[in-house]
């Protein structure tokens, strides 16, 4: 089984923040241009690692609220 999981450069996995940050460094380096096609085509496959990290960590937030507002009485 292969660990999937995106990591920041001590091995940890990483937070929302962590990662946002990271996402608009990518953006912003890619944005500047200058970089080699390999080095262009490395970023944004960091990019798309990156936004998907985002994006489970918005979908996990957005379940535990509805989680929460179904438990409520009516």
């Amino acid at each position: 089984m292969t660990d999937k999981t995106v990591r920041d450069e001590e091995g940890q996995p990483l937070g929302y923040e962590a990662a946002r940050e990271e996402l608009i460094d990518v953006v912003r380096r890619l944005e500047a241009g200058g970089s080699t096609l390999e080095e262009s085509l490395a970023l944004w496959e960091r990019g798309e690692q990156l936004a998907r990290v985002c994006q489970d960590w918005l979908d996990g937030a957005r379940k535990r609220l509805d989680d929460v507002i179904g438990e409520q009485p009516e």
